[in-house]
């Protein structure tokens, strides 16, 4: 059986001023795709296309040892 593709869903205007909303409140990416209803993939794809950065998890700096 042939496998479905999906097409991908436009974005649209409501969308993208959520998505700046949620950025400036500095919502979790993962929060952000949930209520976009979108893959973490697409959300972080988009924001760098708008050229806005996401908050997500920090993560420790790695600290070199001897």
């Amino acid at each position: 059986m042939a496998k479905k593709t999906r097409k991908p869903r436009p974005w649209t205007k409501e969308d993208v001023q959520m998505l700046k909303t949620m950025v400036r409140e500095k919502t979790k990416t993962s929060v952000v795709a949930r209520k976009l209803k979108r893959t973490e993939t697409a959300t972080r794809q988009k924001a760098g296309a708008l050229g806005v950065k996401l908050a997500g998890a920090s993560r420790p700096k790695r600290v070199m040892t001897k």
